[in-house]
């Protein structure tokens, strides 16, 4: 980032350099009220609205009550240099070949990062809409308003970033370092009491270590072509991300509408970094066609059904929506179904053959954090609010709320109760005194969904 200083330093040599003469002590001096760091070359450093108005170029210097003589000297000295310096820096710019990496620095810098593969790929989209238009038109996006309201964003990238006009993408792994992970995951679902976390939520929050590790990225690019565009995303903007994956040729969309790629599965992160570089477009051979083939086991372990027909997903009856997107009563019709899954779903990916090559997550941030792997329903419910907060920050768990967190866990206890031996009096007992603790609690959500779970003690 360079910072307004630097800024006016770098413009000062690019005149002194096309007119002999030197502006840089009343530029440095300048420099010094100058609020707030810019990155676009071509920026005015100094019209930013937060800057003292006096050093405005157009502004009369002397109508400021606590201007000095020195000081409008130096203001009527850089208001003439100006135009100058910025056409010479501009011409500089513009005759300057930037250094391009090539798509293998692009990927060994990726490596560097724990970036599992990159790609380049162009921001046409335009194949894309008529799916999007149509999944919107059945209404199974759901209460996701966002994704009508934002919807040209994602189709016309420069609206949200101006300049854009390619995209990098990267993938990175967050599967368990645990060569029987699927079967351990098994075992987890098989557990009434235990409660089951999607495996990528064990962690850090991925937005954020996704999108930080972008910006590493992004400076060891610039370190090599200057300064340019770009911003970072994970799963946080409007960004049709599986298509500029595929695009990228990271891999194929599966039936479940994940990404899946022949070395990863589908057990990865999809970043994403819009830039302004015309970088070399990655071939999509990896992409043509489709590699399920008769497969199906994704579509027909959907606890939900989710999963209506191949590459097509009703978020309205998804798991991962029902306990994280979806605000309010959880459709009683849908509460048996969601099991002990009280943030997310796996199910699909542990079901996918291709999974069998998903790689561990080379970032330390995905290792579990307190205990959720093997944390029991009665342990997570009896979490106070302030625990909540404290055992979740950083997490991507927080988004939910501790009244989201409670209603999940409800849910899963009362499917616990329904799924007991009537001889298993101990263990309903155990149950319904941890339901019975949450009774009163001030929120008419989770009042109504501890209410439901424990009449599932007499189903």
């Amino acid at each position: 980032m360079l910072g307004c200083g630097h800024a006016l330093y770098v413009l000062s040599h690019e005149l002194a350099r096309e007119q002999n003469e030197s502006c840089l002590r009343p530029i440095l001096l300048i420099g010094k009220f100058a609020a707030r760091p810019i990155w676009h070359p071509n920026a005015h450093p100094i019209w930013h609205s937060k800057a003292h108005p006096i050093w405005h170029p157009k502004a009369h210097p002397i109508s400021h009550p606590k201007v000095h003589q020195p000081i409008v000297a130096l203001t009527r000295q850089w208001h003439s240099h100006w135009q100058g310096a910025r056409t010479a820096y501009n011409r500089r710019v513009n005759q300057t070949t930037l250094s391009l990496p090539d798509l293998n620095q692009l990927r060994a810098w990726a490596g560097e990062l724990g970036f599992a593969s990159l790609g380049v790929a162009d921001i046409d989209l335009s194949q894309a809409q008529a799916g999007f238009a149509q999944w919107l038109s059945d209404g199974f996006h759901g209460e996701l308003d966002y994704m009508v309201t934002r919807r040209a964003l994602r189709f016309d990238p420069p609206q949200l970033l101006p300049g854009v006009v390619s995209a990098i993408m990267t993938t990175m792994a967050y599967a368990p370092n645990d060569a029987a992970w699927v079967e351990t995951a098994w075992v987890n679902l098989a557990d009434d009491e235990r409660a089951f976390v999607s495996r990528y939520a064990l962690g850090r929050d991925y937005h954020k270590v996704v999108r930080a590790r972008l910006n590493m990225l992004a400076d060891r690019i610039a370190q090599q072509t200057g300064p340019f565009i770009h911003r970072p995303f994970c799963d946080s903007a409007p960004v049709l991300e599986v298509e500029l994956a595929r695009k990228a040729g990271l891999g194929w969309r599966g039936k479940h509408t994940l990404l899946l790629n022949r070395e990863q599965g589908s057990m990865f992160f999809i970043g994403t970094l819009y830039t302004s570089l015309t970088l070399p477009i990655s071939s999509n051979a990896a992409a043509d066609g489709e590699h399920c083939g008769q497969c199906q086991r994704c579509i027909d372990v959907c606890p939900t059904g989710a999963i209506v027909a191949p590459y097509r997903v009703d978020a309205r009856r998804c798991i991962s929506y029902l306990t994280i997107e979806l605000k309010g009563t959880i459709p009683p019709e849908q509460r048996a179904s969601i099991g002990n899954r009280i943030y997310g779903c796996d199910d699909c990916q542990l079901a996918c053959p291709w999974n069998k090559f998903a790689q561990p997550a080379a970032v330390a941030d995905f290792s579990p954090r307190q205990r959720l792997d093997q944390a029991s329903l009665i342990e997570l419910f009896a979490w106070t609010e302030e625990q909540f907060k404290e055992r979740t920050a950083g997490s991507a768990i927080a988004r939910i709320g501790y009244q989201h967190w409670l209603r999940n866990i409800a849910v899963a206890l009362g499917n616990a109760l329904a799924a007991l031996d009537a001889n298993a009096v101990t263990q309903k007992q155990r149950l319904l005194d941890a339901l019975a603790m949450r009774r009163d609690e001030p929120s008419l959500i989770v009042r109504e969904h501890v209410q439901w779970a424990m009449a599932q003690a007499a189903s």
